[in-house]
């Protein structure tokens, strides 16, 4: 989606910190961006880990003090950003530090971008749609600092946040420009952890990305070229950040595809996105294992319009057969990481479709998939995908 930002004062950020052992500078990177008490955010998991404590630990020996909030639900809504709101001003805090997967990066944002915005604002007045984010005060948007502990969202280095509208189980995008965090700190280290299931499900929502990205019809050829070097990269090297979790070299490789993949859907997004926002909302499902179950049948059902251009993604990964070798390629990845085989094995009920499919239609990234979605082909989608 194309914004046309009006001239402001705003910031923008200039530092983008990879390699192991970088999350050791968090504390002056908070100092630099101006945060003398950040807000740590990150999810229940990951609260009593060591590696929470160790950074936690770093910003306490720079003088710098930080509550931790953690009541994010795996796919966050406005109960848990106004739970986090009433933290960040009771504890008179002036940045956030977004500590997590993308769960921990999204609501650390909203609770950035919403917690001294007028009374009246509703976070839902400022989902990407036209130029809804000029509602939003700029000026009282908090700092942010993202450090991701996964990879597969890219959240770290994007301008939006997904948030689940508990009333109506709809995932919606909220946007500014602001929501960019001013540092990231990438330390491949903090990957090493993760359980091999979110290993998985975060490395195929990276692939997703960079395939939705260059398949998107629209016209972007700088986002095309990086969605093809992140499937690259997302091939070559997530089976072996699952199988072998402590090699530093595949989860350095997997935290650049999941920056890659955010930085090209800029040009697009299609229909596994617009298939597992839906049931991310509705069931709560992990949101890139959704999109890995989705994907082949997503596939199929653009052949039509992309099967030239996969056969020369599948020529430049090294992949044989074109769009055939292609998908047995998702397929053989699917299994490696013993991603479920379809929705049904995700506790989707047939019954609900009908709602599934009117969600699907309504999410803005249906509008970036090759082939037309419409209410009687997505409803079969949602049906091959059972």
């Amino acid at each position: 989606m194309t914004h046309n930002v009006p001239n402001r004062n705003w910031s923008y950020p200039t530092a983008i910190k990879f390699g192991v052992g970088r999350v050791n500078e968090l504390a002056e990177h908070c100092a630099a961006a101006g945060i003398k008490k950040p807000l740590f955010v990150t999810d229940k998991a990951l609260a009593s880990l060591p590696i929470t404590a160790d950074a936690v630990a770093v910003l306490s020996k720079a003088g710098l003090g930080s509550a931790v909030f953690s009541d994010v639900d795996p796919n966050p809504n406005e109960g848990n950003m106004e739970a986090g709101i009433k933290v960040y001003k009771a504890g008179g805090h002036d940045g956030v530090i977004c500590f997590g997967g993308g769960s921990a990066l999204d609501l650390g944002k909203m609770i950035a971008l919403m917690a001294h915005q007028r009374a009246d604002l509703s976070v839902w007045d400022l989902e990407d749609i036209d130029d809804w984010f000029t509602r939003a005060d700029s000026a009282k948007i908090a700092p942010i600092v993202a450090v991701p502990t996964t990879a597969g969202t890219g959240s770290e280095v994007g301008r939006a946040g997904v948030l689940t509208n508990s009333a109506t189980h709809k995932k919606k995008i909220i946007f500014h420009p602001k929501l960019m965090p001013v540092v990231t700190i990438c330390d491949p280290a903090l990957t090493v952890g993760m359980p091999k299931f979110i290993t998985a499900g975060t490395g195929m929502d990276a692939l997703a990305h960079c395939l939705e990205a260059f398949c998107s019809p629209f016209y972007h050829p700088m986002s095309q070229g990086i969605a093809l070097e992140g499937m690259r990269l997302v091939f070559e090297n997530l089976p072996t950040a699952y199988s072998d979790p402590t090699n530093l070299e595949a989860r350095a490789h997997m935290m650049s595809a999941a920056a890659m993949g955010a930085v090209a859907f800029q040009k697009g997004l299609g229909a596994i996105h617009s298939l597992s926002h839906p049931v991310g909302a509705v069931y709560n499902t992990h949101h890139g294992t959704t999109n890995a179950v989705v994907m082949p049948m997503v596939l199929d059902f653009n052949r039509p319009a992309i099967e030239a251009r996969i056969e020369k993604a599948a020529a430049y990964i090294g992949i044989a057969g074109g769009f055939d070798g292609f998908r047995k390629a998702v397929m053989d990845l699917r299994a490696t990481l013993a991603i479920p085989a379809n929705l049904t094995a995700m506790g989707v009920d047939p019954a609900r479709l009908d709602e599934l499919t009117e969600m699907a239609l309504e999410d803005p990234s249906c509008g970036g998939n090759p082939v037309e979605m419409t209410r009687e082909n997505t409803r079969a989608l949602y049906q091959a995908c059972l």
